[in-house]
């Protein structure tokens, strides 16, 4: 007999247990252990001490090099665009030859007069100070100057402080900072969670 809109109070003289109500998304089975080393990662933090600052510096402009000259030349760019229209086409045509150095550098990468007996770094080099040199000639020294000096203590800051994520070994478990062999993260084993 079916009771509609009444309820039926259970008997308290029962022994029976009622059963567990589980939350729906809680695993069903309770015999597979459950991982809770879930970490939260912030990408900065202060350096523990003035070599562990160091070695973060050195790795993060070697790791974000392309970036810190892309913003620098970005501020660059900006200040010279109202007032300082030729060194503003030295600057864009510099950018286009060093764009075609490194092209040519992947285009011919068995080349042996690209890779062994000229340095890509040497060039590099060379094409900043000529850059540089074209706007020291083309009175925009004044703008290159408070760009590197205004751009050079961001870049500096974010070095100090950026944390790479793919990095396991912190640097206050190395022995002052130094750098050690570094492992990346690896991925969980499939034997692990079974």
């Amino acid at each position: 007999m079916a009771s509609y809109g009444t309820m039926q109070r259970p008997s308290t003289t029962s022994t029976s247990t009622l059963p567990t109500t589980t939350h729906p998304h809680e695993p069903k089975d309770t015999t597979r252990k459950t991982r809770n080393d879930f970490k939260l990662l912030f990408p900065f933090n202060i350096p523990a001490t003035p070599e562990a600052a160091a070695v973060r510096i050195i790795r993060n402009l070697g790791y974000f090099r392309l970036y810190y000259i892309l913003f620098i030349w970005t501020i660059l760019f900006i200040t010279l665009l109202p007032k300082r229209k030729v060194s503003l086409i030295f600057l864009v045509a510099m950018t286009a030859v060093t764009c075609l150095y490194l092209v040519l550098l992947r285009v011919v990468p068995n080349s042996v007069v690209l890779h062994k007996i000229i340095d890509r770094r040497l060039v590099l080099a060379l094409l900043a100070i000529v850059t540089m040199v074209e706007l020291v000639l083309t009175l925009a020294a004044l703008h290159l100057f408070l760009t590197l000096g205004c751009g050079t203590p961001v870049v500096m800051v974010h070095a100090v402080l950026r944390v790479r994520d793919d990095l396991f070994v912190e640097e206050e478990a190395c022995a002052a900072g130094e750098l050690v062999p570094l492992r990346p993260t690896s991925e969980p084993k499939l034997s692990d969670a079974v």
